[in-house]
């Protein structure tokens, strides 16, 4: 059966949250509500909710008017079977020595390469993403020009395949997080999956705030592919985590953001090292004063 579709567009995170609440409690009552900052740098925010039923135009005007929104504009999502169809149109990635892959790839998988299983229903950090990539790719750089790390976190961690990377070729235990349930049930999945569970541990929390993670720092490795914001509010605390030395891979950042983000660290002693490309996403490679 298909199912709907609403997203407007507003001025203001407080707008935005408001009416986030107030599509909730439509008499069509949507199965999820989302709230996000469109990262242009214009300060918009876009609420969406997804509906089982086509919600009605009437009660999504009125809502649009009375929080000053844009009009929602309503689309009929086909019923697909999503997981199928990414199986079918994702393909492995190779990134430095690393081999992100489906099972249904598994007879895909280089002789001298580090493999590491993402289903496709888990298709966000698959690898397929430029930041994904890019973190994966600075991996391998630091390792290639002899780098060992010996304490590495991986903070926002959605799919676990950035902390799966570094077990996978550093001897010791790496520790991973996300803010959000689901993400950490997906990474304990995963490191499940390609028998890390004695090496990777999963927590959630949010940013540093965990005593897991308290009492294994100080960390010489730090991954973050989260947003510019989070990005910029984690700064003072990676700082507090990180060993003299250390290295930071961050992403999750469009290339004109990059530079905000480079400032923002520098004032906190991370100074950047590297930055690259992929499309319009940048990987930082940052490293905290000796």
């Amino acid at each position: 059966m298909p199912t709907y579709t609403a997203f407007t567009k507003l001025p203001s995170k407080e707008a935005a949250d408001q009416l986030g609440l107030a599509l909730e409690e439509l008499e069509t009552e949507p199965t999820g509500v989302g709230v996000f900052e469109i990262e242009d740098g214009s300060g918009t925010w876009e609420v969406g909710g997804y509906f089982l039923e086509e919600p009605s135009d009437v009660e999504l005007t009125l809502l649009a008017v009375a929080f000053d929104a844009n009009p929602f504009v309503v689309s009929e999502v086909p019923d697909t079977d999503w997981v199928d169809k990414v199986r079918r149109e994702l393909t492995p990635v190779e990134a430095g020595r690393f081999f992100v892959y489906g099972s249904h790839d598994a007879d895909k998988i280089p002789a001298d390469s580090e493999p590491l299983l993402i289903e496709a229903a888990m298709a966000f950090g698959t690898g397929h993403h430029g930041t994904t990539q890019g973190c994966l790719e600075a991996l391998d750089r630091l390792a290639n020009e002899g780098f060992v790390a010996r304490s590495v976190a991986d903070i926002g961690c959605g799919t676990a395949v950035l902390g799966m990377g570094a077990a996978r070729i550093y001897p010791n235990p790496v520790i991973v997080s996300d803010i959000d349930e689901v993400a950490v049930d997906v990474a304990v999945a995963n490191v499940t999956a390609n028998d890390l569970s004695d090496k990777v541990t999963c927590v959630e929390a949010a940013g540093f705030g965990h005593d897991e993670l308290a009492n294994r720092a100080p960390y010489d490795l730090v991954f973050a592919n989260i947003l510019k914001q989070p990005l910029i509010d984690l700064s003072p605390d990676m700082a507090k985590h990180m060993s003299p030395g250390g290295y930071a891979i961050l992403s999750g950042i469009l290339v004109r953001q990059a530079q905000e983000v480079i400032d923002v660290y520098a004032q906190n002693g991370i100074n950047l090292v590297r930055n690259d490309n992929i499309g319009e996403w940048v990987t930082l490679t940052l490293r905290k004063n000796a």
